[in-house]
C-alpha cells in the first residue's frame, strides 16, 4: 500500500479523533450529567449523558467486557486493513477504527463513554450517542456498501455466464 494512501486515512482517522474527543470534553465541561438543551423541538437535542455500557446501554456499568472485544475488534480491522484492495473498505475501516479509539479513551480514562446527540426519529427517542459513534455507523455503512457492490457484481458476472 502507497505511503499517500496511508497518511490519507491516517490524517481522516487523526481528525475524526481529534473531534470525537473535542466535542466530548467541551460537552462535559459545558453541561451537567443529565442536562439537555433542545436545538429543533421534537428532533435534536444536545443531551450529556455517561453511558457506562453500549449501544443502547447494554451491559451497562460493565466497561471490563469492552477491553477485549475492542482488542479483538482492533486487531481485526488493521488486518483487514492492509490486506483490503478496496478503497471504500479501508475507508470503512477507517472511520470505525477513529470510532473505535474514542470510545475506548473514554473507557480507560473515565470508566464511561460520554455521548450527547440526541434525536427523536419519527418519534422514537433514540439512544444519545457521540462522534465516535457515527464514524463507527458510517464506517460499517461503507462497508456494508462494499459487499452489497460485490455481491452485485458476481450476481452480474454469473447471469452473463448463463446466456
Amino acid at each position: 500500500m502507497k505511503k499517500r494512501i496511508l497518511l490519507i486515512h491516517a490524517t481522516l482517522l487523526v481528525l475524526v479523533l481529534a473531534l470525537d474527543l473535542y466535542t466530548k470534553s467541551f460537552i462535559q465541561h459545558a453541561m451537567k450529567q443529565g442536562e439537555s438543551h433542545v436545538l429543533i423541538k421534537n428532533f435534536f437535542s444536545i443531551t450529556y449523558v455517561k453511558n457506562t455500557g453500549a449501544a443502547w446501554g447494554i451491559f451497562s456499568g460493565h466497561t471490563e467486557i469492552f477491553y477485549p472485544i475492542t482488542l479483538i475488534a482492533a486487531i481485526a480491522i488493521i488486518y483487514y486493513f492492509v490486506k483490503s484492495k478496496s478503497a471504500l473498505s479501508r475507508w470503512g475501516l477507517t472511520l470505525v477504527f477513529a470510532g473505535l479509539l474514542g470510545n475506548l479513551f473514554d473507557r480507560v480514562t473515565l470508566f464511561y463513554v460520554r455521548d450527547f446527540l440526541d434525536f427523536i426519529i419519527f418519534g422514537y427517542d433514540f439512544p444519545v450517542f457521540n462522534v465516535a459513534d457515527m464514524g463507527v455507523v458510517i464506517g460499517m455503512g461503507c462497508l456494508l456498501l462494499e459487499i452489497i457492490i460485490e455481491e452485485f457484481k458476481l450476481w452480474k458476472y454469473k447471469q452473463s455466464k448463463q446466456v
